[in-house]
């Protein structure tokens, strides 16, 4: 296993996400407890040593599961991460409430890794506002040695995460951000990267192969990674583009069954970091993924001065293209509406074409805002 260095910590390069455990009866709520346990056995022996969980994870039963599990080994043998739920605002005003609960579930007296969870547009008002005391009581417990390292997660955009940075950033440790090959030009993972090295911020990453999108590729595709490194499975060069990136301390991989885990295992034995020509490859696979299924706007705005009803037509199809590419749902479109006005949605769309008439990409905007409404259930 490769160790990453962080604050005088050595820290297993590849971490066990436990959002997406084995469960009964495809039932996500019921995690199957001795997979489970063989799984976290394999950790453990293997040399995993950072384990990352969620309160909202498998209905909060993810908590419980890996409190269960870990309570046998020694304390300092591992590190345990969890997050504050922002996700949903009705937690915002239960922090110290959540935050004692997670500790009994999890069967432990601090968290070595503590974060603002899914730090986004939906929920970056709440988490700034002192009324609800949530970064005034996170950094009363680092004070007291109940969270030895602060940081955050986040989906948001790069206005998003500016916002909260210069809030809050000279007290996070570390951030943790949705990067793979696929987004690092598509989300901007690249630019938000870059803004945490800016800020001194090492990376973690969570969705590594992108909910399993990166695991298998088209034949054309996986031919072309099989001429360039004939020894490496196609879910791997997912893994080595991370080794590529220098911030990137840890990798969360939500490892579902033991034939993931010993690949994955496997891959982390060695460092492996892509060449140039390498990372062309396989950065030119993902625009040819993305360019099967999205629209291509490029953002000029020309189709806003004629829209009737004044909706930011670009911002728009930058969701729905997430939408549309996403092998997760569109959880993360939903959220970046949720910060848009009812009257601006994409059902609002009337089908007058005006802004068809300006568009340089001769998109249909009406028809691919009418395809994304119905997408949305609305």
């Amino acid at each position: 296993m490769i160790y990453n260095d962080f604050q005088g910590l050595k820290l297993s390069a590849l971490g066990m996400g436990n959002m997406r455990l084995p469960v009964l009866d495809g039932d996500d709520n019921r995690i199957d407890f001795d997979a489970a346990k063989e799984m976290i056995v394999y950790c453990m022996t293997s040399g995993i040593n950072y384990y990352d969980t969620a309160y909202g994870y498998h209905g909060g039963n993810s908590e419980l599961v890996i409190g269960e599990l870990l309570k046998d080994y020694d304390r300092n043998s591992f590190y345990l991460a969890s997050k504050f739920p922002g996700y949903d605002l009705s937690n915002m005003p239960r922090v110290e409430e959540i935050f004692e609960e997670q500790l009994k579930k999890c069967q432990v007296d601090f968290f070595d890794f503590y974060m603002f969870h899914n730090v986004c547009e939906m929920n970056i008002d709440e988490y700034l506002n002192p009324e609800y005391g949530i970064f005034d009581y996170l950094i009363e417990q680092k004070r007291n040695g109940r969270i030895r390292h602060l940081g955050f997660s986040t989906h948001g955009n790069m206005e998003c995460i500016t916002r909260f940075l210069e809030a809050y950033g000279e007290h996070m440790e570390f951030g943790q951000l949705e990067l793979n090959y696929f987004d690092y030009r598509f989300q901007d993972a690249k630019g938000k990267v870059e803004l945490l090295d800016r800020w001194n911020i090492p990376v973690w990453v969570m969705e590594p192969v992108r909910g399993g999108q990166l695991a298998s590729l088209s034949p054309e595709a996986t031919a072309k990674l099989k001429q360039a490194r004939p020894d490496e499975d196609v879910p791997a060069w997912a893994f080595r583009f991370l080794q590529t990136i220098p911030s990137v301390t840890v990798t969360l991989s939500g490892m579902s069954d033991m034939e993931q885990l010993k690949a994955n295992i496997h891959t982390y034995e060695e460092n492996r970091p892509l060449e140039k020509a390498e990372m062309e490859l396989i950065l030119g696979i993902a625009d040819e993924m993305i360019s099967e299924t999205t629209v291509p706007c490029t953002g000029c705005h020309y189709c806003v001065s004629k829209c009737p009803k004044d909706l930011d037509i670009p911002f728009l199809l930058k969701q729905y293209n997430e939408a549309m590419v996403s092998g997760s749902g569109d959880f993360i479109a939903s959220m970046a509406l949720s910060s848009v006005d009812a009257d601006k949605q994409p059902e609002c769309c009337i089908g007058c074409h005006s802004c068809e008439k300006v568009c340089p990409q001769t998109i249909k905007i009406s028809e691919e805002l009418n395809r994304f409404a119905k997408k949305l259930g609305r």
